[in-house]
Parts: C-alpha cells; structure tokens; sequence
C-alpha cells in the first residue's frame, strides 16, 4: 500500500510538472523537443557523433503564411474544425485498412503530431498512442490554433537533423521561413510523411507530383484567405 501511495504521488507530481510545461511552451519559445532529443541520442549510441539536431525558433509573424497553408492543406485540412482528433478521417482509414493489405498513411492530426514530437518520441507504439491521446485534448484546451501550428513548425523534421521550417528554408532555400513562396512551402510540406525517404534537395517524381497535389489543395482551400477566416492569421 505504501508502494502504491508513492506511486500515485509520483504520477500526480508528472502530471502537475507536465502541465506546468504546457502552459509555459503557450507562449514561450520551445528550445527542443523529444523527437530532437531522440534523434541525437540515437546516433551517439551509434558513435555516430556527427550528427547534430538543428532548429532555429521563430515567431509566428516570421514565418509565411504560405507554410502555415499548406500543412494545414497537406496534414490535416480539418484542423480548424477538430479537438484534436479527426474522427472522419480515422474512419476513412479503418474502412480502407479492411480494404487493402497495403500499409496505409495515418489520419494523426496536427495537434497529435505536435503532441508526439514535442512529449514522447516517433515510431510505433500503443504506450505512445495512449499517451498521445490523453495528452492532445490538453494541448487543444489550453494552446490556441495559430500556437499548435507555429510550436508543429517550430519542431516537424523536413530532413537528417534539420528540425523547424526556419532551419529547412534556410538549408534548402538560403532564405528566411518568413520568405518561403507557396511553390517552396508546398515542396517542404511534401516531406512530411517521411522526411528521411523524401528529400526536399533530391526531389522524386512521386514528390512533385504531391507537390502540385498540395498547391492544388492550397487554392482550392482559398489560399491564404482560409487561414484569416480561421483566425489562424
């Protein structure tokens, strides 16, 4: 029973700790996530020393409002609508998942994906999931839309080491995030569901071509009139 006691004690203690991050990172910088975390931690158990996580922080008002737009338009376009959580596009998976034997893309929303990178760590686990999934509708309550978006910006991996699209639009475009055209916002949205296959610098053909899938989508959304009728500008 004592064991018991101190357990309890301990996890309440993580939870007030982890919820007094939440509510700092609300408005104050994020210096690294865990995924950073995990990434570096990985290769210098490999002796591999040396790759070094890379991330600049940004302001929301340094970064284009045509990034913002096309991961919206790329990951997630009910992310104005939702809590966290896209029930219509889990379903859509779990009925194309009986369909198909193929390994079928995830329906993670933004705030779940930035739940993940910021908290816990990548790959596939249901101790991940479930912690995920507790820990999203907390982020939703006390983070605002335009936050969730800029700290998932801040943070998203687009390449080996490179995290946050300041760090990417500078490796890849010699330019500030705050400069990033729709063609280039679209390019390193395109990445994202596997940025160490798909490479912004090495383009594929099946990367253009969702590439002009996610443009397509950005102007069909109404360009970045979408994001100010969100109230996500």
């Amino acid at each position: 029973m004592v064991l018991v006691r101190k357990l309890k004690k301990l996890l309440i203690i993580l939870i007030a700790l982890w919820l007094g991050i939440v509510v700092l990172f609300s408005f104050l910088p994020v210096p690294f996530s865990a995924v950073m975390l995990q990434r570096q931690i990985s290769s210098w158990s490999k002796f591999d020393f040396s790759y070094v996580s890379h991330s600049t922080w940004v302001n929301e008002n340094e970064i284009s409002p045509q990034i913002y737009l096309a991961v919206i338009a790329s990951e997630d376009q009910n992310f104005p609508k939702h809590w966290g959580f896209d029930f219509d596009a889990i379903e859509k998976v779990f009925q194309n998942s009986l369909q198909s034997s193929k390994t079928i893309r995830g329906a993670s929303t933004i705030s779940q994906q930035t739940v993940k990178n910021l908290f816990l760590w990548d790959g596939r686990s249901w101790i991940r999931k479930g912690l995920e999934a507790g820990m999203t509708p907390v982020v939703e309550l006390i983070w605002s839309k335009k936050r969730i978006l800029t700290v998932y910006l801040n943070i998203v991996e687009f390449g080996d080491g490179i995290f946050g699209v300041e760090q990417a639009s500078q490796h890849y475009f010699r330019k500030p995030a705050k400069q990033l055209t729709a063609h280039e916002a679209a390019l390193l949205a395109a990445v994202l569901p596997n940025p160490h296959i798909l490479h912004v610098n090495k383009p594929s053909a099946y990367l253009l071509k969702r590439q002009q899938w996610i443009l397509n989508q950005m102007r069909l959304m109404g360009g970045t009139s979408f994001l100010s009728k969100n109230a996500l500008l």
